[in-house]
């Protein structure tokens, strides 16, 4: 685990958000379906659905009201 998990809470292991391959399903690597792009199902929809809304992905950010050199601006 590394240090930085335990310090955004918990030391749950956080995923990065899936990046689609062209064609692929992001959760199954299935074929993608045109009603649900990028997934191949509703299924895989609602698994990526289920894993935003329960902060299993992150987006890294800078914590607000702090300058390149970690002081409060």
């Amino acid at each position: 685990m590394k240090p930085t998990d335990k310090a955004q809470g918990g030391g749950a292991r956080r995923r990065k958000a899936p990046t689609p391959r062209s064609g692929a399903c992001p959760i199954c690597r299935k074929p993608t379906a045109t009603a649900y792009r990028p997934f191949c199902s509703k299924r895989c929809a609602d698994i990526d659905l289920g894993r935003w809304l329960g902060e299993a992905y992150t987006i890294p950010v800078e914590p607000a009201g702090l300058d390149d050199t970690g002081e409060e601006s």
